[in-house]
């Protein structure tokens, strides 16, 4: 299993203030949902930020995002090795594989590939 990115998930109501604080650090908007917008760094794409106010498709908001090449292996791989899975693996609307895992130190961890790119 290939990890493609991770990405940084920050909880704030203050997303235009966010965004304009990140561009004075060179980042841009990539991607925005209203509920979850994305920075990345023009000069190196996979530097990445997702401001959100929640997670309007699963029960609780991630702290960080990792992407992978086999979402379906690396859901295998957790769940086999006992971890909490607090949202199961499925396909969402906006176009990615996904689940959520609790990390050891209870972090929330989005874990997803991107349908097109699976």
């Amino acid at each position: 299993m290939t990890v493609r990115r991770v990405v940084p998930n920050i909880q704030s109501e203050a997303a235009q203030e966010s965004r304009e604080f990140y561009a004075l650090l060179g980042f841009e908007e990539v991607m925005n949902h209203g509920w979850i917008m994305t920075l990345a760094s023009p000069t190196a794409p996979a530097a990445q930020i997702s401001i959100m106010t929640e997670d309007r498709t699963a029960p609780v908001t991630p702290d960080m995002s990792v992407e992978v090449d086999d979402v379906d292996a690396a859901y295998a791989a957790v769940r086999d090795s006992g971890a909490e899975i607090v949202h199961p693996l499925q396909d969402e609307e906006w176009g990615v594989r996904r689940f959520f895992v609790r990390d050891p130190s209870g972090r929330v961890v989005n874990v997803l590939s991107h349908r097109s790119s699976r």
